[in-house]
This record gives C-alpha cells, structure tokens and sequence, in this order.
C-alpha cells in the first residue's frame, strides 16, 4: 500500500496523467463547446468513474491476463485505434446545428465509462500506476489509486469542459464550428498517436 510519503507522489503522477491532453479531455472539450456543461456532465462522471473502475480491474488480476496472454494486446490495440478514429471522423463531419443535420448527443455515463476500455491513454495512466504504487496487487492498495485518479480526473475534466464552454460565443458560426471539430478530431488522433507509442 503506498506510504504517507508516497502518497502527494501518485497525487502529483494522477493529476499530470488525467489533466494533460488525451482523448478524454479533447472530448469532453469538444462536447463542452458542442453542447454545454450541463450535458455534459454525464460525459463527465462517466470518465471518471469508468477509469477508476478500470484500474481496480487492472490491479486486481486484468494485467496478470494480458502478460499471460499477449495476443490480447493486439486485439485491444486494434479496437482502441478502429474506435478512435471513428470518433474523430463523427467529430469532424459533426453538421452545425443552423445546418439543420443530425448534430449528434454528447456521450451517456455509460458510454463514456465504456469508452475508457479502449483508450491507450487511460491503459498507460492505468498500468503505470498500478505498477508503481501498487505493485503487491492488493485491495487497499489497489483501492487507494483509484481513489486518487477519482480526486483529480473530475477537477481536471471540468477545466476542459470550461475550456469548451469559452469558445462556445465564438464558435456560433456554422464555419468556425466545423473548423474547430476538425482539429478536435486531429488532436483526438494525434493523442492516440501518443498513446500508442507508450
């Protein structure tokens, strides 16, 4: 279990890991600008409980899985970069709302919760972390980053929401929203660039 020591050191590696670009923040700052705070909310939480969810998974047995069985791997790297880039395709082609197309929901609790499965990021931010501060495995141990990520995920999500919402005025020109989905959606694939690579 990580020490009283240890303890502002996964507080500091979890609020770098959760606040730094990736694609849970792109979106919820892209579906801040599409659709506000309120209706995003769901987004929101989904994220933050959905990756806690994950880790406990993860430090209780999910990772012993895919060492085991590397194949898993493969597969899960290949669904991650399917899904993410069908999620940038439907963020830049996102019609505007005076083009009178099917504008699209922001992401349900369930969706985004789902969504963290698939994202190299929340993977990386996962393992490193059961890896470092909870490399026994241990229910309490395990327990406590996850509670950690839950402290800093939302505060830092709700600055990206924010972020969304300040551009919002700006973007009420249909041209100007396409042009700002378009480069959420390059950003989106660049951070699964990144993911990638680590």
């Amino acid at each position: 279990m990580p020490s009283i020591a240890e303890f502002p050191a996964l507080i500091g590696f979890a609020f770098v890991a959760a606040a730094s670009p990736g694609p849970n923040n792109i979106m919820v700052m892209s579906s801040g600008a599409n659709f506000g705070v309120r209706r995003t909310l769901p987004h929101m939480f989904g994220i933050g409980i959905g990756f806690a969810v994950m880790i406990v998974l993860v430090g209780l047995g999910l990772m012993a899985l895919f060492e085991t069985f590397p194949i898993l791997n493969t597969i899960l790297t290949v669904a991650s970069v399917t899904y993410l880039l069908w999620l940038a395709w439907k963020i830049a082609t996102a019609a505007p709302p005076q083009a009178g197309g099917d504008v699209g929901k922001p992401f349900s609790f369930l969706q985004a919760s789902a969504f963290q499965w698939v994202n190299p990021k929340a993977w990386a931010m996962g393992t490193t972390a059961i890896t470092l501060y909870a490399p026994e495995h241990t229910l309490s141990a395990v327990l406590i980053v996850a509670t950690a990520f839950v402290a800093v995920t939302l505060p830092s999500l709700t600055f990206w929401v924010f972020a969304g919402t300040m551009v919002q005025r700006w973007l009420s020109k249909p041209t100007r929203l396409r042009a700002f989905n378009i480069v959420m959606a390059l950003l989106l694939v660049g951070s699964l660039y990144l993911g990638l690579r680590h």
